[in-house]
């Protein structure tokens, strides 16, 4: 039995755009943007979507959103989804990268809201 719970909304910008893209979605929401300390290709905006992260990612990549999903068994939620049809991409540090039908990116990532958020807001799933 493992828990999981949707995390946060990332707003996947190109790499030379991402600043352009932090100050237009951090004027459009009204929302102060923060550079994620551990990880500078992240920039939270700050409180845009109440009890989530909303934050954007710099990437070599194309545009794009895509979900995480933080969970207290990263294996065991990877499987819950590869068997609902996602596809392992790859890992990154902790995460994994699925690919759901339809193509889109979600990412598994280890529990890092506060333990009351996630024990308040986490599906169980056996």
């Amino acid at each position: 039995m493992h828990r999981s719970r949707v995390y946060a909304l990332l707003i996947d910008a190109p790499r030379d755009e991402a600043d352009q893209s932090t100050s237009f979605w951090s004027a459009a929401l009204g929302v102060p943007a923060r550079t994620y300390d551990p990880e500078p290709q992240f920039t939270n905006l700050h409180d845009a979507l109440p009890g989530l992260v909303l934050a954007v990612q710099a990437v070599d990549d194309t545009p794009r959103f895509h979900l995480d999903i933080e969970t207290d068994d990263v294996e065991a939620e990877t499987a819950r989804l590869v068997g609902l049809g996602a596809t392992e991409v790859t890992r990154w540090q902790e995460c994994r990268i699925l690919r759901a039908p339809g193509g889109h990116l979600l990412c598994v990532l280890p529990v890092e809201s506060a333990p009351e958020v996630f024990d308040a807001e986490a599906k169980t799933w056996s």
